[in-house]
């Protein structure tokens, strides 16, 4: 990986939020993101394929379920971006965050 395409992978907001919100919890489902973000499941789903493809994260099924979390093969540098950049800009996630803390659609 390339800070090119790293950068360019996280200049979308929605991919951005993400990211950021991968960062914070750990792991989450598609359903997580979506509520989180308020954006639509398709929307969400591509930008999360996108990630995938710039290897940011890896998923897993679990029944009808896609969870996704971050690639913890990125590079250290990669990993410290999105670290510093989670850990900076909490208000920027807050509502997200508040969002996400809500009703679960997969327990």
């Amino acid at each position: 990986m390339n800070p090119v395409s790293f950068f360019k992978c996280l200049a979308d907001e929605t991919r951005l939020h993400c990211v950021l919100l991968l960062q914070h919890k750990g792991e989450l489902c598609v359903c997580d993101l979506v509520d989180a973000i308020a954006e639509s499941q398709p929307k969400v789903s591509r930008h999360l394929a996108q990630l995938r493809e710039c290897e940011l994260l890896v998923a897993r099924r679990q029944g009808q379920w896609m969870y996704y979390r971050l690639n913890p093969q990125l590079p250290a540098w990669a990993a410290s971006v999105i670290e510093q950049a989670a850990g900076g800009n909490r208000a920027y996630l807050k509502d997200a965050l508040a969002r996400l803390g809500e009703a679960r659609c997969c327990d």
